[in-house]
């Protein structure tokens, strides 16, 4: 595998209350200091960038193996929400949905659902999160589409 590198361009136009954008290959993205923190809001934040890397990342390698393991997937999607707080710290739940065709064997409806967890593990964002104190749960439903 080659070394990894990554080019990004930003750029920042005013104050706290401004905004600015990130640009890479394939990713053009506004951003700016949440209301919360005094910004203005009108674009993405630190964590949800950090957040969608996660998704990416757990998304592509699930992909990945599902597709190594030849399982019938006839669509999968998937949903994550993130939380942050004083108490609880930061959370992310990826609740992934794969509908495998409806000539899926009990084999492979396992597969999946052991699938489903192997991607977390194999995740590396979302290893490096976990160093970091991020809990990162993982509820996955396998369903098999109808005749």
């Amino acid at each position: 595998m080659a070394d990894l590198k990554i080019n990004l361009k930003t750029f920042w136009n005013g104050n706290t209350k401004g905004n600015g954008g990130i640009k890479a290959n394939y990713l053009e993205t506004k951003i700016s200091i949440p209301e919360s923190l005094g910004g203005s809001g009108e674009g993405a934040e630190p964590k949800e960038l950090l957040v969608a890397s996660a998704v990416a990342c757990y998304k592509m390698n699930l992909v990945a193996m599902l597709e190594t393991r030849k399982l019938p997937v006839a669509r999968f999607t998937m949903e994550s929400e993130a939380t942050d707080s004083k108490e609880k710290g930061f959370k992310i739940i990826h609740y992934p949905h794969i509908i495998l065709s409806a000539d899926a064997t009990e084999e492979q409806i396992q597969s999946a659902n052991r699938t489903i967890m192997a991607a977390d593990k194999a995740c590396v964002i979302g290893n490096m999160l976990k160093k970091a104190d991020t809990q990162i749960d993982v509820e996955g439903k396998i369903f098999v589409e109808k005749n």
